[in-house]
């Protein structure tokens, strides 16, 4: 049975992937994770509970669990043959920017190598395939709007925007977006790009601007927002996201990338005030008791951070006209969503903040 490699899917973006897919798609699904800080099996436990196998895997009607390093040759090569893999989409990066301003290389690691590793081997295993299961395989590389650098005031990033990355993890993306479009060209692997805007939705490893906002009212803990508060970024709520991946491994061109966003600017500091009114008023819904009210009360300007880009907005005409994606959530739908789950989900958020999700072998807690 043919299936879809999703690298990363106990991450953020990836694990509402997998379960949009494995709703609505027919291929089986195999995740690899390394399972570092930001994957967490807990946010893909209950698709497979209790079901661990002698070697360390998971697997459960349609889905399977692998942890393991995209950086592994040997281990992506087995995987790729012994699920007959149709469709790699490539979630697993290093992507937080304050972390790379400290510690840089391991972005160079995962982000580049462990993409041209999963580049390479994807060109090999494609080469053995028949013509008829070539025509089927798709890799479409999950990129960001921080490749292209900063916008000012006006205008939105194209698809033919100059890269111009300011950090590194920006850079590191950048330069695993150019091994893909090399691979393309150069070997012919039918490859295709989506650099998305900031997503938001369940699931968000709580050291992002959103959940982190979220815990930090709920603990009574100072909000931070560096600078000015005036930042602005394009807000794309995660299930859409993974709606536009779906439709451009199923219709986009190979050799091609889409910018995917949700039509949605937003300054910083709007969405600090708006999760604490969310707050505020949802809290006593779930019978909890804030210890700061109004939360408005916890913000805290701090020193902006080092090469902050000032405003990212995408340009999303060509994956509309084209494909005939676009977003579905508004803001405002997608926040109260937001801030719901992360008020029902309390144990997660814990079991993800102390530390809880941290194992050596996925059966030991």
């Amino acid at each position: 049975m043919s299936s879809v490699l999703v690298t990363g899917g106990a991450g953020f973006i990836g694990s509402n992937f997998v379960r949009q897919w494995l709703a609505t798609e027919t291929l089986d699904v195999v995740v690899l994770d390394k399972l570092t800080y930001a994957g967490n099996y807990d946010s893909l436990r209950d698709l497979a509970e209790n079901t661990e196998n002698t070697d360390g895997t998971v697997s459960a009607g349609r889905f399977t669990f692998v942890q393991g390093d995209i950086g592994d040759a040997v281990e992506v090569a087995r995987i790729l043959r012994e699920f007959q893999v149709e469709k790699v989409v490539h979630f697993a990066a290093e992507s937080h920017v304050d972390r790379s301003i400290d510690g840089p290389a391991v972005f160079v690691q995962t982000n580049v190598m462990g993409t041209f590793v999963l580049l390479e081997e994807s060109r090999k295993y494609y080469r053995e395939l028949t013509e008829e299961a070539q025509k089927k395989f798709r890799f479409l590389h999950v990129s960001t709007d921080e490749v292209y650098g900063s916008l000012g005031e006006t205008g939105k990033f194209r698809e033919d925007t100059p890269y111009d990355p300011r950090s590194p993890y920006s850079a590191s993306k950048a330069a695993s977006d150019f091994f893909v479009n090399a691979y393309f060209h150069t070997y012919g692997l039918p490859v295709v790009t989506t650099n998305c805007s900031n997503n938001y939705g369940p699931f968000q490893f709580p050291e992002k601007l959103i959940p982190l906002m979220i815990l930090n009212c709920l603990e009574g803990k100072p909000l931070p927002v560096y600078g000015d508060g005036l930042n602005v970024r394009d807000w794309l709520y995660v299930e859409d996201h993974c709606t536009a991946i779906r439709c451009v491994l199923e219709r986009g061109k190979c050799g091609e990338s889409y910018n995917l966003g949700g039509d949605c600017e937003a300054a910083n500091i709007h969405i600090v005030k708006t999760i604490c009114a969310l707050v505020d008023r949802f809290a006593p819904e779930y019978g909890i008791q804030l210890p700061v009210t109004p939360c408005e009360g916890l913000i805290t300007y701090v020193k902006d951070r080092p090469g902050h880009d000032r405003r990212y907005a995408m340009d999303i005409t060509r994956v509309k006209t084209e494909l005939g994606w676009e977003p579905a959530m508004t803001f405002e739908a997608g926040m109260e969503k937001t801030v719901r789950w992360y008020l029902e989900n309390r144990e997660w958020c814990d079991a993800i903040t102390q530390g809880r999700y941290q194992r050596q072998r996925l059966g030991n807690g």
